[in-house]
């Protein structure tokens, strides 16, 4: 399956041509790599890592959507695997007081 459909079935885009220039920005990862077509194949078992909202989403694949459904039914096809969302931006240090350490 192609990578913008998938962002698409699974709800991570509202159109397939915002799935494209989301992948077009160059910020999705396949697997550790940087995915560079959005048609490039994805399938079961691939970890992508994406931006979301102000954090960053690992996930792992467990099926296929073969439809854009429900947000239930999309949330069952990927596993989180960093729910922190901190795996590729670095968290600030702050002390006690919360401000930032030198």
């Amino acid at each position: 399956m192609r990578i913008d459909r998938l962002l698409y079935y699974l709800r991570f885009a509202r159109s397939r041509s915002l799935a494209h220039a989301m992948v077009d920005q160059g910020h999705i990862r396949r697997n550790g790599e940087r995915v560079l077509r959005a048609s490039q194949s994805v399938m079961a078992g691939d970890v992508l890592t994406m931006p979301l909202g102000k954090g960053v989403i690992v996930m792992e694949l467990l099926a296929l959507p073969l439809r854009r459904g429900p947000a239930s039914e999309a949330q069952s096809c990927y596993r989180v695997l960093d729910a922190g969302g901190q795996s590729a931006i670095a968290t600030p240090k702050t002390n006690t007081e919360g401000h930032a350490l030198p």
